[in-house]
C-alpha cells in the first residue's frame, strides 16, 4: 500500500463528496470539481472521511493509490480555500492590467500581450503583482506557468516574469568575466 494513499482525507463543513462507479465529484463554496478515477482504484465516503483503496497490487496500482488520493485532497481544498500562484514582474517599463477575463502584459515587445482567463480563473494585479487563483490546481498552475512563459526571467539583469517565491540565479556580465580572467 501506498503511505500516502491510505491516509484518510477529511471533509469540512460545506462540502459534499459524491463517489459513482468512475468518478467523483467535489462540491463545496468556491464550486464544483469532478475527477475521473482509474479502473481498480475505488473510492468511498465513511464518518466525514474520504477513503482510497485499491484492488490487485504491483507497481502501478500503487502509484495511482497515491496519486488518486492526492488530487482528490487537492479537489476537496480547492473548493473550500482555492489555490492561488503570484507572479512579479521585474523590469523598467513592465505594467499588467486585468480587463474583464483578460490579463493584459506590457513587457517590452512591441505589442502588449493579451492572456484570456479560462472558466473559473480570476487574475488580480497589485502594483507589480500578478494574482492567479481558481479552485482547480492544475489549471491555476498551468495559467501562472503560461504567463512567466511570456517573458521568463534572464540571469544577467533578472528581467522578466517570475514566480514571486522563486530565485533566479545570477550570471556574471562580460565586463565581469574580462577582469577575473586577466592574469
Amino acid at each position: 500500500m501506498s503511505k500516502i494513499g491510505k491516509q484518510p482525507i477529511k471533509i469540512p463543513a460545506g462540502v459534499t463528496v459524491e463517489v459513482s462507479t468512475d468518478s467523483v465529484k467535489v462540491t463545496g463554496p468556491k464550486g464544483v470539481m469532478e475527477r475521473h478515477i482509474a479502473r481498480g482504484v475505488a473510492v468511498k465516503v465513511e464518518n466525514g472521511e474520504v477513503l482510497v483503496s485499491v484492488h490487485g497490487g504491483g507497481k502501478q496500482m500503487m502509484s495511482l493509490h497515491g496519486t488518486t488520493r492526492a488530487l482528490l485532497a487537492n479537489d476537496v481544498n480547492g473548493v473550500t480555500t482555492g489555490w492561488e500562484k503570484k507572479l512579479e514582474l521585474v523590469g523598467t517599463g513592465f505594467r499588467a492590467e486585468v480587463a474583464g477575463k483578460t490579463l493584459i502584459l506590457t513587457v517590452g515587445f512591441s505589442h502588449p500581450v493579451k492572456i484570456e482567463a479560462p472558466e473559473g480563473i480570476t487574475f488580480k494585479v497589485e502594483k507589480m503583482i500578478v494574482t492567479v487563483s481558481g479552485c482547480d490546481r492544475e489549471v491555476v498552475g498551468q495559467v501562472a506557468a503560461n504567463i512567466r512563459g511570456v517573458k521568463p526571467p534572464e540571469p544577467y539583469k533578472g528581467k522578466g516574469i517570475k514566480y514571486l517565491d522563486e530565485v533566479i540565479r545570477r550570471k556574471a556580465g562580460k565586463a565581469a568575466a574580462k577582469t577575473t580572467g586577466a592574469a
